[in-house]
Protein backbone atom coordinates (compact mmCIF):
# COMPACT_ATOMS: atom_id res chain seq x y z
CA UNK A 1 0.00 0.00 0.00
CA UNK A 2 1.67 3.55 -1.00
CA UNK A 3 1.68 6.23 1.73
CA UNK A 4 0.96 9.68 0.91
CA UNK A 5 3.62 12.84 0.87
CA UNK A 6 2.49 14.30 3.92
CA UNK A 7 6.01 16.91 3.23
CA UNK A 8 6.79 17.30 -0.03
CA UNK A 9 9.84 19.90 -0.54
CA UNK A 10 11.52 21.29 -3.68
CA UNK A 11 14.41 23.39 -4.69
CA UNK A 12 14.14 24.44 -1.28
CA UNK A 13 17.02 27.35 -0.73
CA UNK A 14 18.40 29.56 2.28
CA UNK A 15 21.01 32.02 1.56
CA UNK A 16 22.43 34.79 4.04
CA UNK A 17 24.24 37.16 2.22
CA UNK A 18 27.35 34.89 0.63
CA UNK A 19 26.66 31.91 2.72
CA UNK A 20 23.94 29.59 1.22
CA UNK A 21 22.92 27.36 3.83
CA UNK A 22 20.61 25.06 2.01
CA UNK A 23 20.92 24.53 -1.90
CA UNK A 24 18.28 23.73 -3.66
CA UNK A 25 17.42 20.78 -2.10
CA UNK A 26 14.18 18.50 -2.76
CA UNK A 27 12.68 15.97 -0.84
CA UNK A 28 9.32 14.14 0.60
CA UNK A 29 8.18 12.70 3.72
CA UNK A 30 5.54 9.81 3.50
CA UNK A 31 2.56 9.72 5.75
CA UNK A 32 3.32 7.90 8.83
CA UNK A 33 6.63 7.42 8.21
CA UNK A 34 10.11 8.64 10.79
CA UNK A 35 12.12 10.13 8.38
CA UNK A 36 15.72 11.33 9.58
CA UNK A 37 17.92 13.55 8.19
CA UNK A 38 21.68 13.22 9.11
CA UNK A 39 24.70 15.51 8.25
CA UNK A 40 27.83 17.15 9.50
CA UNK A 41 28.10 20.10 11.51
CA UNK A 42 26.91 23.18 9.46
CA UNK A 43 25.47 20.56 6.46
CA UNK A 44 21.76 22.64 6.83
CA UNK A 45 20.06 20.25 8.84
CA UNK A 46 18.23 22.60 11.15
CA UNK A 47 17.93 25.36 8.60
CA UNK A 48 16.07 23.25 6.49
CA UNK A 49 13.25 22.21 9.30
CA UNK A 50 13.43 25.80 10.07
CA UNK A 51 12.30 26.28 6.54
CA UNK A 52 9.66 23.59 6.87
CA UNK A 53 8.04 25.13 10.06
CA UNK A 54 8.01 28.52 9.21
CA UNK A 55 10.23 29.30 11.71
CA UNK A 56 12.59 31.06 9.13
CA UNK A 57 12.16 32.38 5.41
CA UNK A 58 12.46 30.59 2.30
CA UNK A 59 14.81 32.21 -0.01
CA UNK A 60 13.52 30.18 -3.04
CA UNK A 61 11.79 27.28 -3.89
CA UNK A 62 8.84 25.44 -2.49
CA UNK A 63 7.99 23.60 0.94
CA UNK A 64 4.06 21.58 0.93
CA UNK A 65 2.76 20.30 4.69
CA UNK A 66 -0.26 18.13 4.72
CA UNK A 67 -1.18 20.14 0.81
CA UNK A 68 -0.55 23.63 2.45
CA UNK A 69 2.30 25.94 1.40
CA UNK A 70 4.87 26.95 4.33
CA UNK A 71 4.94 30.21 3.07
CA UNK A 72 1.57 31.24 2.13
CA UNK A 73 -0.43 28.90 5.13
CA UNK A 74 2.09 29.86 7.72
CA UNK A 75 -0.34 29.66 10.22
CA UNK A 76 -2.38 26.55 9.15
CA UNK A 77 0.90 24.57 9.10
CA UNK A 78 1.70 25.92 12.56
CA UNK A 79 -1.67 24.13 13.44
CA UNK A 80 -0.40 20.67 12.03
CA UNK A 81 2.92 20.47 13.62
CA UNK A 82 5.01 19.87 16.94
CA UNK A 83 8.07 21.33 17.49
CA UNK A 84 11.20 19.86 19.55
CA UNK A 85 14.03 22.14 19.37
CA UNK A 86 17.69 21.13 20.17
CA UNK A 87 16.62 23.46 23.66
CA UNK A 88 13.50 24.59 25.01
CA UNK A 89 12.88 27.29 27.43
CA UNK A 90 9.87 27.14 29.56
CA UNK A 91 7.58 29.46 31.78
CA UNK A 92 8.86 29.90 35.39
CA UNK A 93 7.02 29.03 38.26
CA UNK A 94 4.46 26.47 36.74
CA UNK A 95 4.84 23.16 37.28
CA UNK A 96 4.89 20.61 33.99
CA UNK A 97 0.92 20.23 34.33
CA UNK A 98 0.36 23.63 34.78
CA UNK A 99 2.77 24.34 31.54
CA UNK A 100 0.75 21.63 29.78
CA UNK A 101 -2.83 23.53 30.38
CA UNK A 102 -0.97 26.81 29.12
CA UNK A 103 -0.01 25.48 25.90
CA UNK A 104 -3.04 24.17 25.31
CA UNK A 105 -4.96 27.43 26.26
CA UNK A 106 -2.62 29.18 23.67
CA UNK A 107 -3.65 26.74 21.12
CA UNK A 108 -7.40 27.14 22.06
CA UNK A 109 -7.63 23.58 23.21
CA UNK A 110 -8.58 21.72 26.49
CA UNK A 111 -5.96 18.93 26.72
CA UNK A 112 -5.84 16.58 28.83
CA UNK A 113 -2.12 16.95 30.67
CA UNK A 114 -1.95 14.02 32.69
CA UNK A 115 -2.36 11.90 30.35
CA UNK A 116 0.43 13.30 27.55
CA UNK A 117 2.35 13.20 31.32
CA UNK A 118 1.99 9.90 30.91
CA UNK A 119 2.82 9.47 27.86
CA UNK A 120 6.44 10.76 28.18
CA UNK A 121 6.44 8.44 31.67
CA UNK A 122 6.39 11.86 33.46
CA UNK A 123 3.33 11.56 35.49
CA UNK A 124 4.76 11.65 38.65
CA UNK A 125 6.39 14.33 37.81
CA UNK A 126 3.56 16.16 37.61
CA UNK A 127 3.86 18.76 40.43
CA UNK A 128 7.51 19.74 39.81
CA UNK A 129 9.13 22.59 37.60
CA UNK A 130 11.12 21.93 34.19
CA UNK A 131 14.64 22.87 36.03
CA UNK A 132 14.11 20.62 38.35
CA UNK A 133 14.37 17.58 35.78
CA UNK A 134 17.22 15.65 34.53
CA UNK A 135 18.39 15.94 31.06
CA UNK A 136 16.12 12.94 29.54
CA UNK A 137 13.22 13.76 31.62
CA UNK A 138 13.45 17.92 30.07
CA UNK A 139 13.83 16.31 26.28
CA UNK A 140 10.71 14.10 27.18
CA UNK A 141 8.70 17.06 28.51
CA UNK A 142 9.81 19.06 25.37
CA UNK A 143 8.05 16.40 23.56
CA UNK A 144 4.93 16.56 25.41
CA UNK A 145 4.55 20.32 24.82
CA UNK A 146 5.28 19.35 21.03
CA UNK A 147 2.16 17.11 21.03
CA UNK A 148 -0.46 19.61 22.90
CA UNK A 149 -1.99 20.25 19.81
CA UNK A 150 -2.21 16.64 18.16
CA UNK A 151 -0.09 17.64 15.33
CA UNK A 152 0.42 15.45 12.85
CA UNK A 153 3.76 15.69 12.19
CA UNK A 154 6.30 15.84 15.42
CA UNK A 155 9.66 17.44 14.41
CA UNK A 156 12.73 16.36 16.68
CA UNK A 157 15.80 18.70 16.23
CA UNK A 158 18.65 16.44 17.83
CA UNK A 159 16.47 15.08 20.03
CA UNK A 160 19.07 13.05 22.32
CA UNK A 161 22.45 15.14 21.99
CA UNK A 162 24.03 15.18 25.54
CA UNK A 163 22.09 12.15 26.96
CA UNK A 164 23.51 8.94 28.77
CA UNK A 165 22.48 5.80 26.83
CA UNK A 166 19.83 4.82 29.02
CA UNK A 167 18.15 8.23 28.10
CA UNK A 168 18.68 7.71 24.99
CA UNK A 169 17.04 4.36 24.50
CA UNK A 170 14.10 5.88 26.21
CA UNK A 171 13.97 8.36 24.00
CA UNK A 172 14.00 6.01 21.27
CA UNK A 173 11.18 4.12 22.68
CA UNK A 174 8.81 7.24 22.62
CA UNK A 175 9.58 8.27 19.28
CA UNK A 176 8.38 4.53 17.91
CA UNK A 177 5.36 4.85 20.55
CA UNK A 178 4.82 8.05 19.35
CA UNK A 179 5.25 6.76 15.52
CA UNK A 180 2.68 3.67 16.17
CA UNK A 181 -0.03 6.31 17.06
CA UNK A 182 -0.59 7.16 13.51
CA UNK A 183 2.77 10.58 13.72
CA UNK A 184 4.84 11.61 11.14
CA UNK A 185 8.06 11.88 12.74
CA UNK A 186 10.92 14.47 10.71
CA UNK A 187 14.00 13.40 13.13
CA UNK A 188 17.41 14.76 12.99
CA UNK A 189 20.52 13.55 14.77
CA UNK A 190 24.53 12.97 15.06
CA UNK A 191 23.81 9.42 16.00
CA UNK A 192 24.20 6.76 13.39
CA UNK A 193 22.68 3.83 15.63
CA UNK A 194 19.73 6.27 16.44
CA UNK A 195 18.73 7.02 12.33
CA UNK A 196 19.63 3.28 11.92
CA UNK A 197 16.84 1.96 14.52
CA UNK A 198 14.24 4.86 14.50
CA UNK A 199 14.07 6.15 10.42
CA UNK A 200 12.72 4.32 7.98
CA UNK A 201 14.32 6.12 5.14
CA UNK A 202 17.29 8.82 5.87
CA UNK A 203 18.69 11.54 3.74
CA UNK A 204 22.16 12.76 4.51
CA UNK A 205 22.95 16.58 3.95
CA UNK A 206 26.62 18.06 3.40
CA UNK A 207 27.56 21.16 2.42
CA UNK A 208 23.83 22.43 1.83
CA UNK A 209 22.80 19.46 -0.36
CA UNK A 210 21.01 16.27 -0.18
CA UNK A 211 23.86 13.46 -1.08
CA UNK A 212 21.94 10.75 -0.89
CA UNK A 213 18.34 9.48 0.23
CA UNK A 214 16.95 5.87 0.62
CA UNK A 215 16.38 3.40 3.32
CA UNK A 216 18.87 1.99 5.43
CA UNK A 217 18.99 -1.16 3.84
CA UNK A 218 19.66 0.01 0.53
CA UNK A 219 21.69 3.17 1.62
CA UNK A 220 24.37 -0.19 3.04
CA UNK A 221 24.57 -1.59 -0.76
CA UNK A 222 26.51 1.72 -2.19
CA UNK A 223 29.15 0.56 -4.02
CA UNK A 224 32.63 1.15 -2.42
CA UNK A 225 31.32 -0.48 1.01
CA UNK A 226 33.14 -2.83 2.27
CA UNK A 227 32.95 -5.78 5.02
CA UNK A 228 35.81 -7.22 7.03
CA UNK A 229 36.79 -10.71 7.81
CA UNK A 230 39.79 -11.08 11.17
CA UNK A 231 40.42 -14.01 11.88
CA UNK A 232 43.23 -16.07 13.59
CA UNK A 233 45.26 -19.10 12.66
CA UNK A 234 46.99 -22.13 14.34
CA UNK A 235 49.77 -21.85 11.62
CA UNK A 236 50.68 -18.91 8.95
CA UNK A 237 48.80 -19.59 6.08
CA UNK A 238 49.93 -17.98 2.30
CA UNK A 239 49.49 -14.47 1.51
CA UNK A 240 49.26 -14.97 -2.02
CA UNK A 241 46.21 -17.37 -1.35
CA UNK A 242 44.82 -15.36 0.61
CA UNK A 243 44.39 -12.50 -1.95
CA UNK A 244 43.25 -14.65 -4.52
CA UNK A 245 40.03 -15.53 -2.68
CA UNK A 246 36.96 -14.18 -4.40
CA UNK A 247 35.98 -10.74 -3.41
CA UNK A 248 39.04 -10.12 -1.20
CA UNK A 249 40.43 -6.62 -2.20
CA UNK A 250 43.25 -6.10 0.44
CA UNK A 251 44.96 -8.78 2.74
CA UNK A 252 46.72 -7.40 6.25
CA UNK A 253 48.15 -9.43 8.77
CA UNK A 254 49.63 -9.40 11.90
CA UNK A 255 51.42 -12.59 13.09
CA UNK A 256 48.92 -15.32 13.73
CA UNK A 257 45.58 -12.74 12.85
CA UNK A 258 44.80 -12.07 9.13
CA UNK A 259 42.24 -9.11 8.31
CA UNK A 260 40.65 -9.65 4.94
CA UNK A 261 39.20 -6.73 3.09
CA UNK A 262 36.29 -7.78 0.37
CA UNK A 263 33.25 -6.69 -1.38
CA UNK A 264 31.63 -10.61 -1.31
CA UNK A 265 31.88 -12.00 2.21
CA UNK A 266 29.64 -14.74 1.36
CA UNK A 267 31.69 -15.87 -1.25
CA UNK A 268 35.41 -14.72 0.64
CA UNK A 269 33.98 -17.12 3.46
CA UNK A 270 32.87 -19.84 1.48
CA UNK A 271 36.89 -19.94 -0.32
CA UNK A 272 38.32 -19.41 3.27
CA UNK A 273 36.70 -22.31 3.98
CA UNK A 274 37.90 -24.35 1.59
CA UNK A 275 41.39 -23.01 1.82
CA UNK A 276 41.52 -24.21 5.12
CA UNK A 277 40.45 -27.78 4.67
CA UNK A 278 43.15 -27.47 1.84
CA UNK A 279 45.84 -25.91 3.85
CA UNK A 280 45.58 -27.71 7.22
CA UNK A 281 45.20 -24.48 9.34
CA UNK A 282 42.18 -23.85 11.22
CA UNK A 283 40.22 -20.66 11.77
CA UNK A 284 40.24 -19.23 15.12
CA UNK A 285 38.37 -16.15 16.77
CA UNK A 286 36.45 -15.62 13.41
CA UNK A 287 34.84 -12.18 13.07
CA UNK A 288 32.70 -10.64 10.20
CA UNK A 289 32.51 -6.32 10.25
CA UNK A 290 29.59 -5.57 8.15
CA UNK A 291 29.33 -2.13 6.75
CA UNK A 292 27.32 0.33 8.89
CA UNK A 293 25.42 3.45 8.93
CA UNK A 294 28.85 5.26 9.99
CA UNK A 295 30.54 3.67 7.27
CA UNK A 296 28.05 4.88 4.69
CA UNK A 297 28.44 8.45 6.32
CA UNK A 298 31.86 8.80 6.50
CA UNK A 299 32.10 7.50 2.94
CA UNK A 300 29.63 10.45 1.46
CA UNK A 301 30.83 13.57 3.54
CA UNK A 302 34.22 12.80 4.25
CA UNK A 303 36.61 12.04 7.64
CA UNK A 304 37.37 16.14 8.17
CA UNK A 305 36.31 17.22 11.57
CA UNK A 306 33.38 19.89 11.13
CA UNK A 307 33.32 22.80 13.53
Amino acid sequence: MLMSNIIEVKNLTKKYEKITAVDGISFDVREGEIFGILGPNGAGKTTTLEMIEGLKAITSGTAFLDGHDVTKEARMVKSLIGVQLQSSSFFEGLNLKELLEVFGALYGREVDAMELLREVQLDEKYKSQVKELSGGQKQRFSIAAALVNDPKVLFLDEPTTGLDPQARRNLWDLATSINKKGKTIVLTTHYMDEAEVLCDRIAVMDHAHIVALDTTENLLKLPGLSTTVRFRVDKPCDQQRLNSLTGVTHVEHEDHTYRLTTDNSEATLADLFKLGREAGFKLLDLQLHQPTLEDVFLKLTGHALRD
